[in-house]
């Protein structure tokens, strides 16, 4: 069985044939870390994280990287809104991040380079397309000269000409001093009161897309395996990449071109200004996080998502189905005399089904269907387990079924768990909790960062982790 992807660069479906069988270097572009993730950002980092999990599964070796925007001028406003810094401001939401995505089964990516960290990269990259005529300073500012990389459009599809047309008269007043004002910055001059950092062409930032090519060149080399993000990414940000990269390495940045559809809610574009902006934190306040997870799976990656209460309902019982099946051999097992030294396989006709009906572009919701299947045929053995005190199969067979959906879910971050009193860490006690939550809200009021950071710290050595809802509210969880 061959695996095909969809490729954005060719507009095509494809067999997939890494580099350097059996490894696989795979790069997507993160976040930017000035704010709370939203459902944006859970579609992404779940639909890519079970690439990578499927991709393992199939004995590929994955090398995953991910990125962090920590450079930017939204998280530089939010410094200025909260009287802190660039690095507070990204310090914070990064472990936001890393919380939410704990929740949500991500795993967590090999490395997750910063813009702040691979300055020496980024430096070096500018300088060497200076070098070979791709990019000129003005005054403190570093443009890449887009007319000057022939290829430039091949994964959006956009002409060179056409982006000269749609950018007459809309050059402000910073860019002034750009040769064509389709022209993008490498490196931006330091503006009064602001971070900056050395360089040879005098103290700035570097602009945004710069940072995915220095830090794929850095981390993985000059052409990578899967190159992945939103398809809202694809321009400029990726196609500035694929000018920037290959102009000094004449290479491909990568083979494949991965980009997942954007969300909507009740059917519109999600934004702040129109009140329907969804964090992930909102989310899981309400719905469970593998419902989370089975919602976006249920959807073809590769197109527009729309979020509604209803949809989530569904899907939250559709979860409760997959859970009966998951939970069959834990909530039985003294029913079927299991024991621990017991065989059991996996059954290879619906392994078979499962990794044919996947490797068609990373069909996950035709593998749900399998585990939907077999999840209600265990559902169903439970039920009469439960009322005639027997089952219609053999012991094995079912605890070969069982396997099968457990080790099958577990491809996709599927994972359900008995919640039992003995899983809470009785060591302090919720009214304790409470203080410290109120105690950590008024220091984060008068913006004593150091004393709030000090008691989430302290309540998750106890075994309780901290979640900061949007309007000041904090909820909490324990692990």
């Amino acid at each position: 069985m061959n695996l095909t992807l969809h490729n954005s660069l060719t507009n095509q479906e494809e067999t997939f044939i890494p580099l350097n069988p059996p490894k696989v270097n795979m790069y997507c572009c993160g976040i930017t870390v000035y704010d709370y993730c939203h459902l944006g950002h859970a579609r992404t980092c779940i639909i890519w994280d079970v690439v990578r999990r499927y991709l393992q599964w199939r004995g590929y070796q994955v090398k995953y990287i991910q990125n962090f925007t920590d450079i930017d001028d939204k998280i530089l406003n939010r410094a200025k809104q909260e009287n802190t810094t660039m690095e507070a401001v990204s310090e914070r939401f990064i472990e936001a991040y890393f919380e939410d995505m704990q929740r949500l089964n991500v795993k967590e990516a090999d490395s997750y380079p910063r813009a702040t960290h691979t300055l020496d990269g980024i430096k070096k990259l500018i300088w060497e397309l200076e070098e070979k005529g791709f990019a000129y300073e003005t005054q403190g500012d570093v443009y890449y000269s887009v007319s000057k990389f022939k290829d430039y459009g091949k994964l959006s599809g956009r002409k060179l000409e056409d982006l000269q047309t749609g950018a007459s008269g809309r050059v402000n007043q910073s860019e002034a001093m750009k040769q064509q004002p389709f022209d993008f910055a490498l490196w931006k001059s330091a503006k009064p009161n602001e971070p900056s950092f050395d360089s040879p062409w005098g103290k700035g930032r570097p602009g945004w897309h710069i940072e995915c090519s220095a830090m794929v060149r850095e981390m993985l080399g000059e052409t990578i395996d899967i190159h992945v993000g939103g398809n809202d990414l694809i321009f400029p940000h990726h196609e500035n990449e694929i000018a920037q990269s290959e102009a000094v390495t004449e290479k491909p940045l990568a083979r494949y071109w991965l980009h997942n559809g954007m969300v909507k809610v009740d059917g519109e574009k999600m934004s702040k200004s129109l009140g329907n902006f969804i964090t992930i934190r909102d989310l899981l306040a309400k719905y469970d996080p593998m419902a989370i997870r089975l919602f976006i799976l249920q959807a073809n990656y590769r197109k527009p998502l729309d979020f509604t209460d209803e949809a989530l309902e569904a899907v939250t019982n559709g979860w409760h189905t997959l859970v009966e099946g998951l939970l069959f051999g834990t909530k039985y097992r003294d029913n079927l005399n299991w024991t621990e030294e017991a065989q059991s396989t996996i059954i290879k006709s619906v392994q078979d089904n499962f990794c044919q009906a996947v490797d068609r572009d990373f069909n996950f919701a035709a593998g749900l269907a399998i585990l939907f299947e077999l999840a209600k045929e265990l559902g169903k053995e439970g039920n009469i387990l439960t009322h005639q005190g027997k089952t219609t199969r053999s012991s094995q067979e079912l605890r070969d079924k069982w396997h099968t959906l457990v080790s099958l879910a577990q491809v996709l971050g599927l994972e359900a768990h008995f919640e039992g009193i003995e899983s809470v860490n009785s060591s302090i006690l919720e009214e304790e909790i409470n203080t410290l939550i109120e105690q950590r809200l008024n220091a984060r009021k008068t913006k004593n960062y150091q004393e709030g950071d000090r008691i989430r710290d302290l309540l998750k050595e106890k075994g309780v982790t901290l979640i900061d809802a949007p309007g000041g509210i904090t909820k909490w969880h324990w692990n």
